[in-house]
């Protein structure tokens, strides 16, 4: 239990202009504590999490987090409403600012689980997973979803959807703006090939503006994400935050957000290391926090480098501070003669 109370609503709204997305084996603890560093006011989430691992598993493993990754909020993976709701209950017990519920996941394993992606076609059941789940928590209860799903009309599924569950008291979606396709596409061609439809979530704003619409899918670029949030009320980042986490740098005072003062990349590094440190005192492998680090230096003279050394640093088990020094030194080296050279 953290002794950190939940945000109030007007926080909570600014932090939410900003989001990163809950993005399975990528947005866990270690992730998030570097995304927070490089976006002290956006909102976190967990990987999705399913009722299943959180009631009969490690609870640890899975609800645990630190103080210093506040806001963030768990993202749950089911459709049966009282499992959710005590799952829900669980992760408001551990301090989650907000519980969201999983609809837009397509692949096969969360398919078999009935939940995810698939739910869309039940809104029915997702409101009566709202309502059990808000019963249960002081905190916000959030869906996140798709447009559509397989050959379905797009307008008509969404409009259905979101009413439905807004009826049962949800005010705030997060809208990944593709269809997901349910048969013949893995999740990875699932975020890539069906088009996006900004317009559908543009059309579902104007025509709900009572609800918190946010936008996810393709923003990548400083001109995206300032356009999508003069429509909407945010903007949840994707791979574009885990592959190349500086740009949340750039993104968080686009959305009204202070920006970190006075970091840098190496601070950034040496924080993570000390982090590192405290973490493998307890059981950590490095790998499991190094590896989120990999796409820090992107775009800048070296990053390749640094990349390589941090990569096979981490197969060899070199010690953690040890291996970021010689990986920072990569990189410095590369922009000193960069700077020489204009």
């Amino acid at each position: 239990m953290h002794d950190r109370s939940a945000p109030a609503p007007s926080d909570l709204d600014l932090a939410r202009r900003l989001s990163v997305a809950p993005m399975i084996d990528w947005t866990d603890r270690h992730c998030r504590r570097l995304h927070r560093m490089l976006a002290p006011g956006a909102l976190l989430y967990t990987e999705m999490v399913t009722t299943g691992a959180i009631l009969f598993g490690d609870r640890e493993r899975h609800l645990g987090f630190g103080p210093a990754e506040h806001p963030v909020a768990l993202q749950l993976g089911g459709s049966e409403p009282e499992a959710l709701a005590e799952a829900a209950r669980l992760g408001a017990e551990r301090g989650y600012d907000e519980i969201n519920l999983n609809c837009g996941c397509p692949s096969e394993r969360v398919q078999k689980g009935a939940f995810g992606a698939c739910l869309m076609r039940e809104p029915e059941l997702v409101a009566d997973c709202v309502r059990a789940m808000r019963e249960a928590v002081p905190v916000p209860v959030t869906v996140k979803h798709r447009i559509g799903v397989d050959d379905d009309e797009e307008w008509p599924t969404l409009s259905r959807f979101v009413s439905e569950v807004a009826e049962a008291g949800c005010s705030v979606f997060i809208v990944h703006a593709r269809k997901a396709w349910l048969k013949g596409l893995s999740p990875k061609e699932n975020r890539e090939i069906p088009p996006l439809r900004y317009e559908l979530v543009e059309r579902l704003k104007a025509e709900r503006p009572d609800l918190t619409i946010v936008l996810n899918g393709g923003l990548r670029s400083e001109a995206a994400v300032a356009d999508a949030l003069a429509r909407f009320d945010g903007v949840m980042i994707g791979r574009e935050a885990y592959e190349n986490p500086w740009s949340l740098t750039r993104f968080g005072p686009l959305a009204g957000q202070e920006a970190p003062p006075g970091l840098t990349r190496e601070a950034v590094v040496r924080a993570m290391a000390d982090y590192a440190e405290a973490r493998m005192a307890t059981g950590t492998p490095f790998r499991a926090i190094g590896r989120h680090m990999l796409g820090l230096f992107n775009g800048l003279p070296g990053a390749r480098r640094y990349r390589r050394i941090l990569s096979e640093g981490m197969v060899q088990g070199l010690p953690a501070r040890e291996l970021l020094d010689a990986a920072l030194a990569a990189v410095t080296r590369d922009d000193d003669t960069t700077r020489k050279a204009a």
